[in-house]
């Protein structure tokens, strides 16, 4: 391989490539292990949108990595939530630490989410309340999962 300096091109071969590769993956692999929220081994998420695509991401989200835990959901529908809390609870008891405390329901609900003390939220709500909830999780330094669309028009987004 050719020094920068020689003046020459820098010739990085297919060996280079893959043995640097490696490392760097090796690198990071071992740096991110353990990278939770605030130094603990729980990741805890909050859920706003109950219906079947909330559903969907939180089974997703579990399923992403060890230690996830949902803790709190809120959807303007009782029954909508209790169905997808139950199914939750089939599929994935060890993971469901959702308590009747920490279930809301309303308009209000995400603000409730947002404040029970989770690390990230799921904004699987519709979009059109999307930019509002968004804008409330961001202001309280919560990491956020959102699905597109992020709003229905430019005007929800000039909040």
């Amino acid at each position: 391989m050719k020094d920068k300096t020689d003046g020459e091109k820098y010739k990085l071969t297919r060996r280079d490539f893959v043995k640097t590769s490696a490392a760097v993956a090796a690198a990071f692999a071992v740096g991110t292990e353990r990278m939770f929220a605030a130094g603990s081994d729980k990741l805890r998420v909050g859920l706003i949108g109950c219906g079947g695509r909330g559903r969907d991401a939180v089974k997703d989200c579990i399923n992403a990595a060890k230690g996830v835990e949902l803790v709190a959901m809120g959807d303007l529908f009782k029954d909508r939530m209790d169905k997808s809390l139950e199914e939750l609870k089939k599929d994935f008891a060890d993971n469901i630490k959702v308590t009747g405390d920490t279930c809301f329901v309303g308009f209000g609900a995400y603000q409730k989410v947002i404040a029970s003390g989770v690390d990230m939220v799921i904004l699987a709500d519709p979009p059109h309340f999307r930019p509002i909830h968004l804008k409330a999780a961001i202001e309280a330094d919560k990491h956020v999962f959102m699905e597109k669309p992020a709003g229905v028009d430019p005007a929800g987004f000039v909040l």
